[in-house]
């Protein structure tokens, strides 16, 4: 189990507390623990058996066993306990949006509701509306997380499903007679949620030889859906899997099938029948004879198609494209010089700024955009002008003390209701540049949002749109507005729009990058780095650029700093 899963389990059973009316102090306990193992550099393992993690501020003696149970056996004693004193509906409300502990207690100990369809029924008939400090508005927008959670339910996010999908690789890969296993899918074509998991294993031993060792891994609860290739795999507290077995001489087109999407894939066929093949559920075929694909390479060598990388498998033009040898060179992890959208604990983040810069520069980046909050945003701990000077007078020491490193004085800032940008003249005169997001006031309708965003990109000093849909995946829908006109706008005056890669964001869509593309617009891609663990979130950025055609050419981050300032200060 790793980090992030910890870190879950403790904010789990912090709330569970909090849920029973439990000791303040204790919650606090679990929830501090639960920050010092997210921000924990390196793995569990490592800070297990050096003993880095028992020395831990927020770690202590009680935490440090619920780890150890958690890293050892999966699961946690003290969890399930609490699961089962706690009213399993109260934990499901918990994922709707808005409704934080402190509600979700209120209305079960006022209301006496236990359940989602219960906390439905008071919303409609004005129960819910009358508690204090709740409202109509509050009930209606109630309603609607239901709504949005119902959608949801069968979802992964991105990072939660490649990390259940990898561990299980990991536990197939060991099984004996397994030459290897490939993560398939959806996580493979690095989609924004996942609803199945899938993986290919090629085997040298048949398909119910090792459906028999799949049976006896830790954790599944149930094996169902077999037929003569392939079971799913449901396990205790989790999702399901689905196991694709295969001989490695046809593991090429199993891998490619199992990747899709359908849309794709109905093309790819099409396609194949133009060059006198044929590709089923099963194998590539020239006629009546059986090709053998031991790569998915093979199968593009058969089909005369330049390989297709996995992101673009969505439906669009990239079959076409690929026989035409068109596609473009995508952008790479390795392209990018600079992280952007980082925070540190001047506002909300959870690291100093050395701190920040040295992880950045292991990470292999050569400069790093800071970008703490803004004074209007008081609840992040927002900077006043004195604070950014402050910040500004620690970067230029740093700059001037580290190697191989630079820091780029930068802000995200608020655009208020008004359209105005936080601060005035001469409190950005000390910044390098500027990122505008929005906090606040998400239900405007589309015309007063869209024409608020487009005011704030008359300010010169405005460098990169933050996070612009505001959506939050599985939990909260973006707002609205006319997202071609605002590409047009900041096309016209030279403002970059973020790719947020936190993987609760991933905003911008994929689906609307060729629009911005086409508009001129530049993009940027965004950590939204809180600690240095949230460095890695840039590889779902860069999947999500990907899956939206774009080139290294066309993302700001694989410039250099100095490039960067020159795009910054042109707005000037």
């Amino acid at each position: 189990m790793d980090k992030k899963a910890v870190a879950k389990a403790f904010e789990r059973i912090a709330a569970l507390l909090e849920l029973k009316g439990e000791n303040p102090f204790r919650v606090r306990a679990f929830t501090a623990a639960e920050r010092a193992i997210s921000g924990l550099p390196g793995t569990l393992e490592e800070a297990l058996a050096d003993g880095s993690l028992a020395g831990t501020k927020g770690v202590g003696p009680a935490s440090l066993a619920i780890v150890q149970e958690l890293v050892k056996t999966g699961r946690s004693t003290v969890l399930e306990e609490l699961q089962e004193q706690v009213p399993p509906g109260l934990i499901e409300m918990l994922q709707i949006s808005g409704l934080g502990v402190a509600k979700v207690r209120q209305i079960h100990e006022t209301l006496q509701i236990e359940t989602i369809a219960e906390l439905e029924e008071a919303a409609r008939d004005g129960a819910l509306a009358k508690l204090p400090r709740f409202g109509a508005k509050t009930a209606e927008n109630i309603l609607k997380g239901i709504t949005f959670l119902r959608q949801a339910s069968g979802f992964r996010l991105a990072h939660h499903a490649r990390d259940e999908a990898e561990a299980l690789a990991r536990a197939l890969a060991a099984l004996p007679g397994v030459v290897r296993v490939e993560v398939s899918g959806e996580v493979r074509r690095r989609s924004e949620v996942v609803r199945e998991l899938v993986l290919v294993v090629v085997a040298d031993v048949p398909p119910a030889e090792l459906f028999e060792r799949l049976a006896k891994l830790p954790g599944v609860s149930e094996f169902s859906g077999r037929d003569e290739r392939q079971v799913t795999l449901r396990f205790a507290g989790a999702g399901a899997a689905r196991v694709v077995v295969t001989a490695p001489a046809n593991a090429g087109a199993v891998l490619l099938r199992t990747t899709g999407s359908e849309v794709h894939l109905e093309k790819l066929i099409t396609h194949a029948k133009t060059v006198g093949h044929s590709f089923d559920a099963t194998a590539l075929w020239k006629g009546s004879a059986f090709v053998p694909t031991p790569d998915e390479a093979a199968i593009y060598d058969a089909l005369r198609l330049a390989p297709i990388p996995p992101e673009l498998r969505e439906g669009g033009e990239e079959v076409a494209r690929a026989a035409a040898g068109t596609l473009p060179t995508l952008i790479e992890r390795s392209d990018l010089k600079g992280m952007l959208h980082c925070h540190s604990n001047y506002s909300d983040g959870g690291t100093t700024i050395e701190e920040l810069a040295l992880a950045c520069q292991e990470a292999g980046y050569s400069w790093v955009g800071l970008t703490d909050h803004s004074q209007a945003a008081v609840y992040a701990g927002g900077l006043a002008p004195d604070d950014l000077q402050r910040q500004a007078d620690e970067v230029d020491r740093l700059n001037a003390r580290l190697s191989g490193i630079r820091i780029l004085k930068g802000i995200e800032a608020d655009s208020r209701q008004d359209a105005a940008v936080d601060y005035d003249e001469a409190v950005f005169s000390c910044l390098e540049f500027v990122m505008a997001s929005i906090h606040s006031r998400f239900g405007m309708a589309r015309e007063e949002m869209t024409a608020r965003i487009c005011r704030a990109m008359e300010d010169p000093h405005l460098t990169i749109l933050g996070h612009l849909t505001g959506r939050l995946l599985l939990s909260r829908d973006a707002y609205q507005l006319d997202q071609d006109r605002i590409f047009e706008v900041a096309g016209q005056r030279g403002v970059a729009i973020e790719i947020n890669a936190d993987p609760q964001r991933l905003d911008l869509d994929w689906r609307v990058l060729p629009a911005a593309r086409k508009a001129g617009v530049r993009i940027s891609l965004g950590a939204d780095a809180h600690n240095t663990a949230g460095i890695r979130n840039m590889e779902f950025g860069v999947g999500i650029a990907r899956k939206g055609w774009l080139t290294k050419g066309e993302v700001l981050n694989c410039l250099s700093a100095d490039e960067f300032l020159a795009v910054a200060r042109s707005r000037r």
